[in-house]
């Protein structure tokens, strides 16, 4: 079979001024690129393993001179902004993009995303500039990279016991006490669980679990409430209003409570869009508390859309109806149906919630099934985070967790972490685990091999060897990062078998599963799809536009006083 002959293009003049642009054509291009992807990975790749190395970036809070210490790629990567040299910078802030969208969306493996994309793009300029097709490979990366996602699902497992997800948590925060704490807390309230991640007053960590569900949105009055320390009415067998309707006159609630009354209801939680300061003072001149105890709250949500969203899900926890605004809706035909129920509702000055909730629970199920499959669809990290809230609430679980530290900067940084761990332990929760330490990319490489043995084609095989040299670059920098010979760790790792790693804490090779050392499988699918999916498209850029001179951002106008001064 006759080799496909190589046709190279003439050479390009490499920059060209056109008017208030700079035109950068290859092989500027590609020299360009790697310079800047290289400045950001190699400012990453300390990082990566659980003996990592620290960053420091200045300049990063203007009323402080010390420097902050980060040890997360993606962090570290939203923090540079921009590298002087222009062509450089455009690959820089491509990989910097890269790791960004990663990290908020699995809250973790952006370096190991960093070492493989840079691992990739360089193997491959340099087969590219030898005269292979940047498309073809490119073709061949997003066939092998479909491999190594199913050969990733083989391995994966599910996630348990409390241990597996401290590990996780652990392999993302570095963090044994605060792993043990997060493990404990998704053991109670499941993978979406709603948990609060707050800094403490103290050195410790502290947690508290809230039975039923709530909102952030507290009491319209705080003289609606006890005078006690804690400023909390409880409600037992409560009544629920639910609606957005702004109410501006009394008059509007006169419907609601007169049934209320007639009822013999006792306790009445109404969850209303606005209400006056008319409203709330006849709402406090209620002189018979023993008859109907009360409290208003407005409806949470910041725009209509998650307005409408509480509504659904307080008639799908408590039942009744919602009376909607935008229907057209009033209190005028209220009925006793109408009314939502729960064995106990309450309200602070900074949250309500309920317990028990006596909606229908078939139409509870079929209402959670809904959310969970838009959970499903959705990529953008906004909206699956608030879809993971809602199924959290309707599923009544939630936690607070209180993390101290010696320092305001170090309570900080542990906040941090301890956010990215919670992302990961429920990305684990959800889609399972496999090996850590780098192996599961490790034990992809006998597939890609085969695959290298079958091909003829000379881009195919190209591809094909590039990743099975780049899935070897996460391990190779774990075992550098600890301070050990990468070269002699693997020999071992080769001798003992699929699923064994090199234990930078134990200092030896082990089986990963038996010695517990875990990756969450949707954080290495995602950094794996991210970085060889964006760093093969990053080989078909060919030119480089520039503003000769940069738009400048327009000053805002000063104001008459600003003026006179």
């Amino acid at each position: 079979m006759h080799r496909r002959s190589r046709l190279r293009r003439p050479p390009l003049q490499p920059t060209v001024y056109e008017g208030m642009r700079r035109v950068v054509f290859q092989p500027s291009t590609y020299r360009g690129m790697q310079r800047g992807i290289n400045q950001i990975v190699e400012a990453i790749r300390p990082t990566l393993g659980p003996r990592p190395r620290v960053v420091a970036i200045d300049g990063v809070d203007y009323h402080s001179k010390t420097p902050q210490l980060v040890d997360d790629g993606g962090t570290i990567a939203r923090l540079i902004i921009e590298l002087p040299e222009r062509d450089a910078d455009v690959g820089a802030m491509l990989i910097r993009d890269v790791l960004w969208r990663l990290q908020r969306q699995t809250g973790d493996g952006t370096a190991t995303a960093a070492v493989l994309f840079q691992a990739v793009y360089n193997s491959g300029i340099h087969y590219i500039t030898a005269g292979g097709s940047s498309r073809r490979v490119q073709t061949y990366l997003d066939k092998a990279l479909r491999v190594i996602l199913d050969h990733i699902n083989s391995m994966t497992r599910p996630v348990t016991t409390r241990d597996e997800m401290a590990a996780i948590a652990a392999t993302v925060c570095y963090d044994p006490p605060l792993a043990a704490m997060l493990g404990e807390i998704f053991e109670i309230v499941g993978e979406f669980g709603r948990v609060e991640i707050r800094p403490g007053r103290g050195r410790d960590l502290e947690r508290e679990y809230v039975e039923g569900m709530y909102w952030e949105r507290g009491a319209v009055s705080r003289e609606m409430l006890p005078n006690t320390d804690s400023f909390r009415l409880d409600l037992e067998e409560a009544a629920i209003l639910i609606s957005d309707l702004d109410i501006q006159e009394p008059q509007q609630l006169f419907p609601a409570l007169e049934l209320a009354l007639r009822s013999n209801i006792r306790s009445l939680l109404m969850v209303v869009g606005d209400i006056s300061e008319r409203a709330i003072g006849f709402l406090l001149t209620n002189k018979h508390p023993e008859k109907l105890r009360l409290v208003a709250v407005k409806t949470p949500g910041w725009d209509k859309e998650q307005k409408k969203w509480v509504l659904e899900d307080l008639v799908a926890l408590a039942g009744g109806r919602a009376f909607v605004a935008a229907a057209g809706d009033t209190f005028e035909s209220i009925q006793l149906a109408d009314f939502g129920r729960a064995r106990r509702a309450w309200a602070d000055r900074y949250n309500f919630g309920l317990i028990g909730g006596k909606g229908d629970p078939r139409q509870l199920r079929r209402h959670i099934a809904t959310i969970r499959a838009g959970f499903e669809r959705t990529d953008n990290p906004n909206t699956r985070d608030l879809l993971r809230q809602r199924i959290g609430k309707l599923l009544g679980g939630s936690a607070t967790l209180w993390v101290g530290g010696a320092t305001e900067r170090q309570i900080n940084a542990r906040v941090e972490a301890a956010k990215r761990a919670a992302t990961a332990v429920r990305g684990a929760l959800r889609e399972g685990v496999v090996p850590g330490g780098g192996v599961a990319l490790w034990d992809c490489r006998p597939v890609l091999q085969r695959m290298l043995e079958a091909a003829s084609d000379p881009d195919e095989r190209a591809a094909y060897r590039i990743l099975i040299e780049a899935l070897a670059a996460p391990i190779r920098t774990i075992i550098h990062n600890a301070g050990f010979d990468p070269d002699e760790a693997l020999a071992e790792i080769r001798h003992a078998g699929p699923g064994h790693g090199f234990d930078v804490v134990r200092e030896r090779v082990v089986n990963m599963a038996d010695a517990g050392i875990f990756d969450s499988a949707a954080v290495q699918k995602s950094a794996v799809y991210a970085a060889i999916g964006s760093a093969a498209q990053a080989l078909t850029i060919d030119v480089m536009v520039h503003h000769r001179q940069p738009e400048q951002a327009p000053l805002p106008e000063l104001t008459s006083d600003a003026k006179r001064l």
